[in-house]
């Protein structure tokens, strides 16, 4: 039964605390990755497995999470994985060494995939069917603005107080939630007790999931198939995955039912919600690593300039709600977001060296907004069609292709990054001649410039080439950077039509369990 008045209000903000627990937890660990690197005494390598442990663990349990929500009851699932995401992140934070960190890391990972799915679909039974827009738009806040303000707030806390602490402010929050659950959300009915588990399924998807996510995350650090593990886990995701969808559609107890494929609109769904992963995680990918590497801004800097984007999709969500209650096709809303994701991209592939905060402010309003014009109506059509026990199927897999979509994003922005660099520097370093009088004009007046500060011609010449060889890799990750920018937009733009592929559901009003 949907809910009502207060209780319905303090359900919705509950299972957002929660999810934001996991959201959060997806990046705001990265900035801290450099001092933990020294308390732990640890490489740049072996930390990387800190983010990769807690990705793999997360996305093996996301498409699982509606099974088990129906095995052991939704109210069940969710309450305990926010307290073992919890007792995780104070031993994640309590951990003396690189092993126990990312042991715990993986722990936590196991934990935070059960609380978006299973927390959306209690949105899903809270709220009445007429208002499920305006809780998929609340949900939304946390799904977008998360990834994007856990830079800024990991940033914060490394800079003021200890590493360690990015762990232990989910105690208090933890707690917070796990008793405004027990007290408030009501217990759904167990679809999936006392029926077989499906152990063949879960094994198999635990390898193509969990060897995906490695591949992805580690294959361009590791210079893909040239390392033996990189071609073992690429085998292991084929053969798992074929064998892993032959056993759910063979069976008639599935850990994941596939079935709800044959709705059209889910479908259709997971592809978009793919692209919006891509989009979402790709872009806060490049764009802190574009500012920090190249522009030299702090990490708690370059959160702050991406806090006023977040703030216009905070303020824009409730507005997507009420649009698509009144009937406004979410066709439509959604093209809208993708165009005004490519205005930003492009507004962002004409940055140089010089671009200052001012001019990121405008193109990441603009992401902010397209973003709020995304999410919530990609879910909505994504899942209108879906009914009783298929909604948690359908949300788990739903979240599992967005951060698919930004694994797969950030592996191939990667790739791309190393190669177009490559292409850029052997052409900027075709100009560099004694033969090209531009060349010989600016070199000429830097070793002027030093000679003038009484440094001896040698040396003078030595440091002109030192200081031209480091003009060529800022230009170089520049014109990088700004042709990724524009791979994103032009990639989001190809999704247009398939949204209207979806079907048209006037008021988009979706089905929620029966009790």
């Amino acid at each position: 039964m949907a809910e009502h008045g207060f209780r319905k209000w303090v359900i919705t903000i509950t299972v957002i605390l929660a999810a934001l627990l996991e959201l959060i937890d997806t990046t705001i660990v990265n900035v801290a990755l450099p001092d933990i690197m020294g308390n732990l005494g640890a490489t740049l390598e072996d930390s990387g497995w800190i983010v990769t442990g807690y990705a793999v663990a997360n996305v093996i349990i996301l498409p699982m999470s509606g099974w088990l929500g129906d095995r052991f009851g939704r109210k069940n699932y969710f309450i305990t994985s926010i307290l073992l995401f919890t007792i995780a992140s104070f031993l994640c934070g309590n951990a003396h060494s690189l092993t126990e960190l990312v042991a715990f890391r993986i722990f936590q990972g196991l934990a935070g995939g059960g609380l978006l799915s299973t927390g959306q679909a209690i949105l899903m039974e809270t709220w009445p069917r007429e208002e499920i827009g305006m809780a998929t738009a609340l949900f939304g806040l946390g799904a977008v603005v998360g990834p994007t303000v856990g830079p800024t707030i990991g940033g914060f806390i490394v800079n003021h107080v200890n590493w360690r602490y990015i762990f232990y402010v989910n105690i208090p929050m933890g707690a917070i939630a796990a008793f405004m659950v027990s007290t408030f959300v009501k217990e759904s009915p167990k679809h999936a007790k006392g029926k077989p588990i499906d152990w063949w399924g879960i094994l198999l998807l635990t390898i193509a999931v969990g060897s995906l996510q490695v591949v992805l995350e580690k294959g361009e650090s590791e210079d893909w198939f040239s390392k033996t593990y990189i071609a073992v886990l690429t085998f292991s995701t084929i053969f798992a995955t074929i064998a892993f969808i032959w056993r759910e559609l063979s069976t008639d107890h599935p850990v994941v039912n596939f079935r709800i494929i044959k709705q059209r609109s889910f479908a259709i769904g997971i592809i978009t919600t793919f692209t919006l992963g891509f989009a979402l995680y790709g872009s806060v990918f490049i764009f802190p690593v574009f500012c920090q590497n190249l522009l030299g801004f702090t990490a708690q800097q370059t959160g702050l300039i991406l806090f006023p984007g977040g703030l216009a999709t905070i303020f824009m969500m409730p507005f997507i709600g009420m649009m698509l209650k009144r009937g406004v096709p979410a066709q439509f809303m959604a093209t809208a977001g993708f165009a005004m994701f490519f205005i930003f991209t492009w507004m962002l592939s004409n940055s140089t060296l010089s671009s200052g905060t001012t001019d990121f402010f405008w193109p990441l309003i603009i992401r902010g907004v397209g973003m709020s014009l995304l999410f919530v109506p990609l879910t909505t059509l994504a899942l209108q069609d879906l009914k009783g026990p298929d909604i948690g199927q359908g949300t788990g897999l739903n979240n599992m292709m967005r951060q698919l979509g930004g694994s797969f994003g950030i592996a191939i922005l990667t790739t791309l990054i190393h190669i177009k660099s490559g292409v850029v520097r052997n052409g900027l370093i075709e100009k560099i001649s004694v033969y090209n009088p531009a060349y010989q004009q600016r070199n000429q007046a830097i070793v002027q410039s030093f000679i003038a500060k009484g440094i001896s011609p040698l040396n003078a010449q030595q440091m002109a080439n030192q200081a031209m060889e480091g003009n060529v890799i800022k230009q170089t990750m520049l014109l990088t950077y700004d042709n990724m920018y524009l791979i994103i937009g032009v990639f989001v733009l190809f999704c247009i039509p398939i949204i209207f592929l979806q079907r048209f559901k006037k008021g988009t009003p979706m089905a929620v369990d029966a009790h």
